[in-house]
Parts: structure tokens; sequence; C-alpha cells
């Protein structure tokens, strides 16, 4: 690694306080655009606006998503800003490129009654590690938090009498939660009956609210794994996911006469835009139901 990338690694994870797992993506985009000049024998001061649509054309022809691309550039443009600042380079080429043009895509979300369905169907299992998954499944679709903030949630971040949870979202932003009453018994119980159980498992106890069934504390890709084997466990396959949960949170607080406002600050989004994809999601539920429910409305125009 050269020593401008090094420094803006370490200006992001240290100055900035971007997440670890932030800063391993842009340290990834920029592994694959200093590849790609060290092929093309071109040095880091020489870059152009020819030789970053030269890049672009690369990638895309090598079946990358614009999507993908369109981060890239981000990181780049920003990777370039940092080094003007700090003198290795005169401008920054990035600012003169576009980004390619990409669909938006809007989050898939379930409907109040597959939550429930989950939730009542999980609650039917009698292995030991029910009531770990319940609590996993309620605190994820209650609280709207994303995979790496669970995982990363401590016993003492939970008021139970107060029901709400303390969360350290991106950019290390903290941010409270209430949750529900159903939430509230759920983890109450999952702490008396279950956690118990798992934390004497690990010769090396640790503080974090869910627990392995090693009574380790879980990664994201464990909780991703966890949601899997709950759709096997209950027949209930939807594409169980931490990010579907969430989405479900903030569509289902929007179709119930929540402000975009109130539902940016519970996500923990840092910009509004962020949260309006909801907006089309609810128009795109409430079309779908007048077309099935409404007596009159026989087919969906073109």
């Amino acid at each position: 690694m050269n020593k401008p990338i090094k420094e803006y690694l370490d200006h992001l994870l240290y100055e900035r306080n971007y997440s670890p797992q932030t800063v391993k993506s842009s340290q990834y985009d920029l592994k694959k655009f200093f590849k790609f000049l060290g092929e093309e024998n071109i040095l880091m001061d020489e870059v152009d606006v020819i030789v970053i649509r030269n890049f672009l054309t690369v990638e895309l022809n090598n079946g990358i998503s614009k999507r993908s691309c369109k981060r890239r550039l981000s990181t780049l443009r920003h990777f370039y800003d940092f080094l003007v600042k700090k003198g290795y380079v005169k401008e920054n080429p990035f600012i003169f490129i576009t980004a390619p043009k990409t669909e938006k895509k809007f989050p898939q979300v379930l409907y109040q009654d597959q939550v429930r369905e989950i939730l009542d169907e999980n609650l039917k299992r009698t292995d030991e590690l029910m009531l770990r998954d319940q609590a996993i499944l309620e605190v994820l679709y209650f609280t709207g938090m994303r995979a790496s903030e669970l995982v990363n949630v401590v016993v003492q971040d939970v008021d139970l009498i107060g029901r709400t949870v303390r969360v350290m979202g991106k950019g290390r932003k903290e941010r409270i939660i209430p949750f529900s009453d159903e939430c509230q018994k759920c983890v109450r119980r999952y702490l008396r009956e279950c956690r118990p159980m798992l934390f004497k498992r690990n010769i090396n106890p640790v503080n974090a609210l869910i627990l392995s069934s090693r009574g380790e504390k879980l990664t994201t890709r464990g909780l991703e794994y966890i949601l899997d084997q709950i759709e096997e466990k209950t027949s209930t396959y939807v594409g169980l996911h931490p990010h579907l949960l969430r989405h479900s949170f903030a569509t289902h607080l929007l179709e119930n006469g929540a402000d975009l406002r109130t539902i940016q600050e519970l996500l923990g989004h840092t910009s509004l835009n962020a949260t309006q994809v909801y907006t089309h999601v609810t128009e795109d539920t409430m079309r779908e139901t007048f077309f099935q429910y409404h007596p009159r409305a026989n087919k969906k125009p073109k």
C-alpha cells in the first residue's frame, strides 16, 4: 500500500470516524483503480478525464454494475480531494466526471401480516434457541437498526424500563431508539431464560446482548445465517434478512402516519434523501392493494 492511500484510509478511520467496513470498501475501490493504473503505466498525478473514462469502460466491460462504478467514482473523487489538500497532485480530475446513471432500486418490504406470521411461527419452536431468535426478530423489526448495530449492542445499552436501546450507528453517531411493549417482554424473557445459558458456554464471556449458540459475540454474517435458519425452522420463506426487517420497519411507520424526519432519526440516516425512498415503497404498496382488493379495479393500467 503506497503512502498516500495509507494516509487517506487513516484519515477516514481516525479523523472522519468512518466504520472499519466503510474504510475497507474504500480500500478495495482504490486498489482496483491503482491496479488499472499500474497495468497502463500511468502515475497517480497523470490521471485525467480520458484515463478515468477508460477505467470505467474496463469496469463495465468486466460486468461491474453501474451502481458499483458510481460508488468507486465517489471514493476516488474524495481520495483526490485529499491528495490535492496534501499537495500530492495539483487538481482533482474526478470533478469533471459524471457518474453513470443507474436505475433507482426501491427496497423490498414485508406486509405487516407477514411480519406477524414470522413472529408467531417462530414462537411455536421448542428448541433452546427459540427465545434468542425471537429477540433478534423483534429487536430488528421494532427498532429498525442495522445488522452491524445489533451485533454491537451490549446488555447495558438496553433500558427495559424506559423501553429504549442505545445504538452506535455509521460514523460512530449515537442514537436512542424506543421499542414496543411486545419487544420489551421478549427481550426481558430472553435475558432471563436464554442468555444466561449461552453466556456460560464461553470461557471468555462477552457483554454483547445477542450471543451465538457458543456464547460468543455474533458477526453480521452469523446474524444473517441465523435468519436463514429461522426460515428453515418456521417454513416462512420470505428472503429474511436484517435489511428486509429494517425496510419493513420504516415503511410500516410511514404507512401508519409517521413523518419522514422522525423516521430519518430512528434509522440514523444523515440525509433525508435516503429516507424518502420509503415514500415510493408505500405508493407501490397502495397501488398493489388497490388493484388487488377494489371490486371495480379489474386490472392495472399499462
